[in-house]
């Protein structure tokens, strides 16, 4: 998941590949999007990819900074997970990841021993 948003009022973060170890564009986003009308700060982290803003939510709104960010190249609206999806899908593949050893350890537990009860399941 390589493009994420999440928000509150006041407050949008998103993240983007595209800024990973990429300082300049991490300045041209804080340049652009400071530069909007009800932005009232920005900040980059090309570590994570990540872009927090704070904005007045009287005067813009989230989904205008994101069509903003989109159109400047800097997100992908159609590969982005909310916050909520992003979580669903980490518990998904943790329960997937326990539920196979879970299963692994009770074949184990119940052929423990015996190779004769081993041949004759597979029979």
């Amino acid at each position: 998941m390589d493009y994420y948003f999440h928000e509150v009022p006041g407050r949008f973060r998103f993240k983007t590949p595209v800024l990973k170890g990429n300082h300049s564009l991490g300045k041209k986003i804080e340049n652009v999007l400071s530069d909007i009308r009800g932005i009232e700060s920005v900040r980059t982290s090309t570590v994570t990819g990540s872009v927090i803003v704070h904005y007045d939510s009287k005067t813009i709104s989230s989904s205008e900074i994101t069509d903003i960010v989109a159109d400047q190249g800097f997100f992908d609206k159609k590969k982005a997970v909310t916050s909520d999806q992003y979580w669903n899908h980490s518990f998904e593949k943790v329960g997937q990841a326990v539920g196979k050893a879970v299963f692994g350890a009770m074949i184990e537990k119940a052929f423990e021993g015996s190779a004769l009860s081993l041949i004759v399941t597979l029979l």
